[in-house]
């Protein structure tokens, strides 16, 4: 009777119908949707090279090799109208890199400080951080790059009579010009110098930190660091003679000479990319502030610690675990917005590209090369900000 009972389920399991199996019909789902894939990807490829094939284009990135043609306006490389389509692509993908970086660091510092600004006891400094956040928030991000370019750095006065600012630097309506330094012979000590005091200044922050865990006593880091970085290139600086000199800008009748210039166009952009970012930047900090327990704050202050050390040591660290993640779709964002640059003519990677797709045609490989540049741009933001997200994650003893 034992037997009959342990093999009846047996029987009925058998019995039944092999689709109401939930392995097999989860088999079955995912073999169609692959099929539908896999055949939807083949029609689009076929469509794409059978109209290429009638409009007489031919496919394929050798055009790269072939002469631009053209000039860029700012590029921190060589480049030419004789330069290769390949080096132009190069000169767009550097430039959105330069903003990409420059917008995220500069976004960052004006977000932190609006954040724990709109937390402040401060009337005037909290109303003032709320308005900020207020008017940057709700303007599309191409108008606040259209207000910089046309209503700010283009009422500047002409070049002849660009506003002269302290250290040789000069303002005006063709953007800013500022002394270029020369390396001589000898520059590479002080460069070297600098390698040093960054790779000492990590090793001592990181010895701090453990022996900070280790007896709880802290160590002047900033000072610490601040003194390696600068300090340390300047003595080298000074003892190889000054080995750096400065080609100077000067204020001509017509026009600047000398030096170098940074365009209105990417003063906009960056300018524009900043402010904007920060605003969002600033209301993740301070959510991430709000997220710590007021009983931290208040056991730092029985303690006599001071309320600015408080922030800084105490509130800050841990809210940082609450304001990475979404900080990180802030940078990707900021990263994704520099494509607006062609807007207002700066030579970013789409506005060179755009510019290589109307005279080649070769519009798909210029679309595919935007694709994977902003996708690979995105990933890698992604990967260091994880890795930075899990090293300041707590850890469990």
């Amino acid at each position: 009777m034992a037997i009959g009972v342990t093999n009846a389920p047996e029987r009925s399991r058998s019995s039944g119908s092999i689709i109401n199996d939930p392995q097999v019909r989860g088999v079955f789902y995912q073999a169609i949707t692959i099929i539908i894939l896999a055949a939807l990807i083949y029609w689009i490829v076929d469509n794409t090279v059978d109209n290429l094939r009638r409009a007489n284009i031919a496919s394929g990135y050798d055009f790269v090799r072939s002469r631009a043609g053209f000039d860029v306006g700012q590029s921190l490389i060589s480049f030419t109208s004789d330069s290769t389509y390949g080096r132009a692509l190069l000169v767009g993908f550097i430039n959105t890199l330069l903003v990409a970086i420059t917008g995220i660091i500069t976004a960052t510092i004006i977000g932190f400080i609006v954040g724990i600004g709109r937390l402040s006891h401060n009337w005037i400094i909290a109303k003032l951080s709320l308005a900020y956040v207020e008017v940057f928030r709700n303007i599309p991000p191409l108008l606040v790059i259209f207000f910089w370019y046309s209503g700010v750095l283009s009422i500047l006065p002409q070049a002849r009579d660009a506003l002269a600012l302290p250290f040789d630097i000069f303002l005006s309506n063709r953007g800013v010009a500022f002394p270029r330094p020369i390396a001589e012979e000898g520059a590479e000590y002080t460069l070297l110098a600098f390698v040093i005091a960054v790779a000492a200044s990590v090793f001592f922050a990181r010895y701090a930190r453990q022996r900070q865990l280790a007896t709880g006593e802290r160590l002047p880091v900033l000072w610490t660091v601040l003194g390696l970085i600068i300090g340390l290139p300047l003595v080298t600086f000074l003892v190889t003679g000054a080995p750096i000199t400065f080609d100077i800008p000067v204020a001509g009748k017509f026009n600047l000479t000398g030096g170098s210039v940074v365009g209105p166009e990417f003063m906009s952009l960056f300018l524009a990319l900043s402010f904007y970012t920060a605003a969002f930047i600033a209301e993740i900090v301070r959510a991430g502030i709000r997220g710590v327990s007021k009983g931290q704050t208040e056991a730092a202050h029985a303690l006599g610690i001071r309320p600015a050390l408080t922030t800084r040591l105490v509130v800050v660290p841990q809210a940082m675990r609450i304001i990475i993640p979404p900080l990180t779709s802030q940078y990707l964002n900021l990263t994704k917005n520099s494509s607006l640059a062609v807007a207002i003519g700066y030579a970013d990677l789409v506005a060179v590209g755009g510019t290589i797709l109307n005279q080649t045609g070769q519009s798909i490989e210029i679309v595919s090369i935007w694709l994977i540049v902003y996708l690979s741009l995105s990933l890698a933001t992604s990967l260091f900000m994880n890795w930075y997200n899990a090293r300041m994650a707590l850890v469990e003893r």
